[in-house]
Parts: C-alpha cells; sequence; structure tokens
C-alpha cells in the first residue's frame, strides 16, 4: 500500500494502528526518495495527529508469565538432572512441550504480572511441576540419533529426489531390481 492510501484510510478510520505505522516506516527507509504527494500526505497525516482528528493505536506489551515460571522451573529441573545422571537434556524442547500443555497467563502491567504469578503458584504449580515432569521423561526416551544422519532439507524438487533415491538404495538397496532381458 503507497502512503497515500494509508494517510486516506487513517483519515477515514479515525486511527492510526501499528501495522501501518510500521508500512509507512517501512517504505519511508526503503525509498531512495519520497515523491512530493508522499510529503504532502505525511504532513496532512501529522497534522492530523496533532489535532487529534486521527489518533494512534499504541502497541500493546504483554508478556506470557508462564513462559517465565515453566522456563525456570525446567532450569532448575534440567541442571539437577544433568548434574547426577549425565544425561544432556534441552531445555527448549522441555519448555515448549509443558508450554503447549498448560493455559497461558498473559499481562499487560506489572501489577498483572505479579497478580497472575500469584494465581500460578496457588492454583497452577503442581500442574506446571506434572507437565515438566512428563517433558522430562519423553525427552529422555528420545533416542540417541547418529551424527551422521541428516534431515531432508527444503531444495528443489531434483535434490529431494536425489536424497530420498539416496536413502532408498543405503536402507533398501534390494527394493529395485533391474531385469535384464
Amino acid at each position: 500500500m503507497s502512503i497515500q492510501k494509508i494517510v486516506e484510510q487513517a483519515l477515514h478510520d479515525g486511527y492510526l494502528t501499528p501495522a501501518m505505522e510500521a508500512e509507512v516506516g517501512q517504505i519511508c527507509d526503503t525509498a531512495s526518495e519520497l515523491s512530493m504527494e508522499d510529503y504532502t500526505a505525511l504532513d496532512k497525516l501529522m497534522g492530523a495527529l496533532l489535532t487529534g482528528e486521527v489518533a494512534a493505536i499504541q502497541r500493546k506489551q504483554f508478556i506470557n508469565v508462564m513462559e517465565e515460571l515453566v522456563l525456570t522451573e525446567a532450569i532448575a529441573r534440567v541442571a539437577e538432572i544433568e548434574i547426577t545422571s549425565g544425561h544432556t537434556l534441552d531445555v527448549g524442547d522441555i519448555a515448549a512441550y509443558a508450554l503447549n500443555r498448560l493455559p497461558p497467563l498473559y499481562a499487560t502491567t506489572e501489577e498483572g504480572a505479579n497478580y497472575q504469578r500469584q494465581r500460578a503458584q496457588e492454583e497452577l504449580q503442581a500442574l506446571i511441576a506434572q507437565q515438566i515432569d512428563e517433558a522430562i521423561a519423553r525427552n529422555l526416551d528420545r533416542p540417541d540419533f547418529f551424527p551422521e544422519r541428516q534431515a531432508i532439507g527444503k531444495s528443489t524438487g531434483n535434490e529431494v529426489l536425489k536424497q530420498v533415491s539416496t536413502l532408498l538404495q543405503a536402507y533398501a538397496p534390494n527394493f529395485e531390481q533391474t531385469h535384464i532381458w
């Protein structure tokens, strides 16, 4: 969308969204030179913002308190297991597994975050521990992969075909036998 269209939309709607603001910023950053119409539109937008004809909608900052609680618990548990057992665990995998099974606790203010922390301590601590236990058990059950193994990469069709063919030759060498008549 052009700067003029974004400004027209903002004037029509009466507000400038963060997405509209970001798009105007991107256009200004990437354009080598703005047209006179673009400058006029930006001037009109600035005037409308100053007079209150257009309101800029603020980006809302928020956090998921559950993420910090799960990460704190997961790091402590993983460190304890790694020290006592010698196993190496992936904290990110464990946290992601648990977070996918727990309710989010979003907050937009420090007071809200404190409330969510308190609520989680009282009502959800056992559930958090249970999900981290399950995540650790699954992580420990995962087989160790051989270092020479490679995932099939994202590439063109011919390269994928070659990779699949190589895998088939390695793991099923007698699958396709050619017959000479």
